[in-house]
């Protein structure tokens, strides 16, 4: 006769006189516990982000357009938020080979916000205004707001003036039914919940923040043709670790020697693109130029109209 499994008694939650559950005491945890608090938090914030990838999709989508028609994308936040906007736009230039321009971040406070802080400039929205004046932002354009709280108004400030000169707009915010997801175009709103040290934004709602960041900025180079299978073909060598990057890209896309690739490099002016239609289409970079334009900057496109044309 099997004998009876003995149930453990429920863990009990301490809970105030109100009912509501009694905060945890951080100070009190010791420190594998109070990391191993913070990780499980951590890993509600990839979830999140994935059932909001629908939204994340539709915002790819208006950026490319308009990046294509020669607009700009321009991130816009302050705090936390705005530093993470700034280091998503300082990293597509030498990543994928694109002018500062197109992509730029404006912060509440400037560059110093970065390390000063600007906490006044957050609340006046009038600042957000002028500064959607200053960049002359209009049609064409896509501004992409960032807000954890989604209330933040300078950032409120930036997207109705983006919105009246005629830019298209996305929100990004951990804020369900914040004045930002009401205010744009598309809200991209991953719910991460309140975070391990309460209020302190630059945990959960940042790291999601950085990941759909990631995600837009990536998505869009990858659909602009600065990509080659998973390779960046539009770094630009500037220095000696990115220029033995470009040779690396080269040697492996194009299965050749990183010597043969550095003199591939080299004929082509240090365009990573340049040089892999020229050693895989058995062109010169004339051609190569000529057959990436026709291809609208693809390296795939470009070498099926060379074979099309042997």
């Amino acid at each position: 006769m099997k004998r009876a499994r003995r149930r453990r008694p429920a863990r009990s939650v301490r809970v105030r006189p109100s009912g509501r559950p009694r905060p945890p005491d951080l100070p009190a945890l010791t420190v594998p516990a109070l990391l191993r608090r913070i990780h499980r938090e951590d890993r509600r914030v990839a979830p999140a982000v994935g059932r909001v990838l629908h939204r994340v999709a539709a915002a790819v989508d208006i950026i490319v357009d308009a990046l294509r028609r020669g607009g700009r994308l321009i991130y816009v936040g302050a705090g936390s938020s705005g530093r993470l906007a700034l280091l998503d736009a300082l990293e597509v230039p030498p990543t994928f080979g694109v002018s500062p321009d197109l992509v730029q971040a404006v912060l509440a406070g400037g560059v110093a916000a970065t390390v000063e802080a600007t906490s006044p400039l957050e609340d006046d929205a009038d600042l957000g205004r002028a500064e959607m004046r200053r960049r002359r932002v209009g049609r064409g354009d896509v501004v992409v707001a960032v807000a954890a709280s989604g209330a933040t108004p300078f950032t409120l400030g930036a997207v109705a003036a983006a919105r009246r000169r005629g830019a298209r707009t996305i929100g990004l915010t951990t804020t369900p039914g914040s004045p930002l997801a009401k205010e744009v175009e598309i809200a991209i709103v991953p719910a991460v919940g309140e975070e391990v040290l309460r209020g302190s934004t630059r945990m959960k709602a940042g790291t999601a923040q950085k990941l759909v960041l990631n995600m837009l900025s990536t998505a869009a180079m990858v659909r602009l043709g600065h990509v080659y299978g998973d390779r960046m073909v539009d770094v630009k060598p500037l220095n000696e670790k990115l220029r033995r990057r470009a040779t690396a890209v080269v040697a492996a896309a194009a299965g050749i020697s990183e010597p043969e690739a550095g003199q591939a490099l080299a004929a082509a002016g240090g365009e990573a693109k340049v040089a892999l239609v020229m050693v895989m289409a058995g062109v010169t970079a004339k051609a190569a130029r000529r057959l990436l334009a026709e291809g609208e900057g693809f390296v795939g496109e470009a070498l099926r109209l060379a074979r099309r044309t042997s």
